[in-house]
């Protein structure tokens, strides 16, 4: 006979343990203490097994035979119900602790600790402001393409296009750590492409007119700053680098006995040789004795044993009434040697870009371009620095005409 409410509530607690049967399987044991607890037993391979679905009243007669019916269904298909639970609950166990943010906060901290601190704290926001809130607490293999696309849905409302970029990048690095973790096997990212406009490209500030450029020079010779700041500012428009290159030069990549910089160019990974010139040598000079006992050229304030701040170059411009979102920035004297070096002195558009470390194609080859781009260019930066100093001079300038 099929049980009913009635029953289950009126079944008292014996002596001994006793059960009543529901049928197909279904059964509700009653121990000596009161408690109900319902049992389903089966069996799968030959074998008997049992299952606990709970106890009554927590788990209703009528939901009792409905996770029974569903067993009964998994048995028919060759499933072990009971195994099949304990898979489902292991499952589930991994995903609550392989949520998207517990894999981002250890991707983060393996993958960006070799990073600067303002490109870590830059990834860590974009983590808290727009990753977290929405797929922190969702385990990572659960998440869909268009979950990680509505993370951005403010940014595209604000027109912060290349902040949104960059979250669904940071996002897609985050999954493919999940992939090799064996915590996911998709990486919705990918699929993203083209579901945002591009972003508005905004070139550096930089100026490209002489006269501008000239009164700019002398402006930064008679900057009053520290000697760091003074040099590593005097420096900058001679050497066509990277600002972040530039603040992390050390003593030990300097080669003074053929006057040059060698150093490891941490966007391409690639090896650079940076020729000095008799003007670039000297302000280095001028530093020796402030900084060659630690490991930096440009220290920082606190510490010699830490580059010189990122904002400094561009706090020294400000502070010489300079606007660095519309006139000059740091990074813009890459801009100002790539045109000026060309367009005034008639400078190999191959030699400035190999100048300012990017890649040239060159049928001949690494070797031809380090021996004979090398030398051109030791020319040329010796040429430039001479430039420099005519301009600050107020110098008629002639093109500098190439063999």
């Amino acid at each position: 006979m099929a049980l009913t409410d009635t029953q289950l509530r009126n079944a008292k607690p014996a002596d001994k343990d006793y059960t009543i049967t529901d049928g197909q399987g279904l059964s509700i044991l009653i121990t000596s203490k009161g408690a109900k607890g319902w049992r389903f037993r089966y069996r799968y391979l030959g074998k008997p097994k049992l299952m606990s679905f709970g106890t009554y009243p927590e788990v209703t007669l009528q939901q009792a035979r409905a996770r029974r019916d569903e067993a009964r269904a998994l048995v028919a298909k060759d499933i072990d119900p009971g195994q099949d639970r304990k898979e489902q609950k292991q499952k589930a166990k991994l995903e609550s602790l392989n949520t998207f943010q517990a894999v981002a906060t250890e991707w983060h901290a393996l993958h960006n600790k070799s990073k600067s601190e303002r490109h870590q704290q830059r990834v860590k926001r974009w983590l808290e402001f727009y990753l977290y809130p929405t797929l922190g607490h969702k385990a990572v293999s659960s998440i869909t393409a268009p979950m990680v696309l509505d993370t951005t849905s403010i940014l595209q409302k604000q027109g912060k296009l290349e902040t949104a970029h960059r979250v669904i990048q940071t996002a897609g690095q985050v999954f493919r750590y999940a992939i090799q973790k064996g915590f996911a096997s998709y990486n919705p990212a990918p699929d993203l492409k083209g579901a945002l406009p591009p972003p508005v490209v905004k070139n550096m500030a930089a100026m490209i007119e002489p006269k501008d450029f000239a009164d700019l020079l002398r402006n930064i010779d008679g900057y009053n700053g520290t000697l760091t700041v003074q040099c590593a500012l005097k420096l900058a428009p001679l050497l066509f680098q990277r600002i972040g290159e530039l603040r992390h030069m050390k003593w030990a990549d300097l080669d003074f006995e053929n006057n040059e910089w060698r150093y490891l160019v941490t966007k391409t990974k690639t090896q650079h040789i940076v020729p000095l010139s008799r003007q670039a040598l000297a302000i280095i000079e001028a530093m020796r004795s402030f900084s060659s006992n630690g490991m930096y050229v440009f220290p920082g304030g606190r510490t010699h044993e830490r580059p010189m701040s990122e904002n400094a170059i561009n706090a020294a411009l400000r502070n010489m009434g300079y606007d660095t979102q519309a006139e000059i920035t740091g990074h813009g004297f890459r801009a100002i040697a790539q045109t000026l070096g060309e367009q005034e002195l008639g400078l190999d558009p191959k030699h400035i870009e190999r100048q300012l470390a990017h890649s040239v194609a060159n049928p001949l080859g690494t070797a031809y371009e380090r021996a004979q781009f090398l030398k051109d260019r030791k020319v040329m930066m010796q040429r430039w620095a001479d430039y420099l100093d005519e301009l600050k001079a107020g110098a008629k300038v002639l093109p500098f005409k190439q063999a």
